[in-house]
C-alpha cells in the first residue's frame, strides 16, 4: 500500500487491520450515531476543501446510504472513498470488512478453504460490453495466506428495495485462523467506466489486511 500512496491510514479493529488512502472516509456505522458522524466529517473536508461544498448534498447521500449497507449486512469496517476532480461529480468507492461465520441457516458447516470455497462460487461469461460477469480465482495475500477472490461487473441488491445497481465489485474471503470463520473484503463502485483501475485500487488495499 505504501507503495501505491504516500499517505495512508492503518485502521484497527479487534480482529484485523487494514490500510486505506488518508483522503478516504471512515465513520461510525452505528444507526444511533452515524448521521452525526458524517455530517461532521463533512464539514470538516468541505472547510479544507471549499470546492467540495457544491457536492456535499451528492456525498451525504453516498455515504448515508453506504453506512447503511455496511450495517445491514454485518460489516465491522466501512471505508468510502467520494472526490471530484476539476469541479465534476465526485468518483465514490467503497471498502467493507465483516467477519462471516462459515455456515448456512440450518446450521451445515460450509468451506473456509480457499480452494474449496472457489469451486463454490459461480463464474459468469462475459457477454457485451457493461454486462455482469464474474472471474473467480485464488490470491496470495502477504503475511495471511491463500484467499478466495471474485471480480467483475455485478448486479447488487439494494438493501430492502427490490431494485439492484450495477457495479464493479471485488471481493476476497480470508481463513479466520483457527475459527471456522472468514474475512469478507469487499470493494465496490458504480463508477463502471474506471473498472480496472479500481480492480487495481481494490486489490492494493486488500493487500494489506492482516489478522491482529
Amino acid at each position: 500500500m505504501a507503495d501505491k500512496w504516500a499517505d495512508a491510514v492503518t485502521v484497527e479493529r479487534r480482529e484485523f487491520r487494514i490500510s486505506v488512502p488518508d483522503s478516504w472516509w471512515e465513520f461510525d456505522l452505528r444507526p444511533e450515531t452515524r448521521e452525526n458522524s458524517i455530517r461532521r466529517m463533512i464539514d470538516e473536508r468541505v472547510r479544507g476543501q471549499p470546492e467540495m461544498a457544491e457536492h456535499r448534498e451528492v456525498i451525504e447521500s453516498f455515504l448515508r446510504r453506504q453506512a447503511r449497507q455496511a450495517w445491514d449486512q454485518g460489516a465491522v469496517y466501512c471505508g468510502c472513498m467520494a472526490q471530484s476532480f476539476g469541479g465534476s461529480p465526485p468518483i465514490t468507492a467503497s471498502m467493507t470488512v465483516s467477519i462471516i461465520g462459515a455456515r448456512t441457516a440450518s446450521g451445515e458447516i460450509l468451506p473456509t478453504d480457499p480452494a474449496q470455497i472457489v469451486g463454490q462460487l459461480g463464474t459468469m461469461a462475459r457477454r457485451g460490453p457493461g454486462d455482469p460477469w464474474r472471474e473467480v480465482s485464488t490470491v496470495e495475500i502477504r503475511d495471511v495466506g491463500p484467499a478466495a477472490r471474485t471480480r467483475g461487473i455485478e448486479d447488487i441488491p439494494v438493501p430492502g428495495d427490490t431494485r439492484h445497481v450495477r457495479a464493479v465489485l471485488m471481493q476476497t474471503f480470508i481463513p479466520v485462523p483457527g475459527q471456522q470463520s472468514v474475512a469478507l473484503v469487499s470493494g465496490s463502485s458504480q463508477v463502471l467506466d474506471l473498472t480496472d483501475s479500481f480492480f487495481d485500487v481494490f486489490d492494493a488495499i486488500t493487500s494489506t489486511f492482516r489478522f491482529a
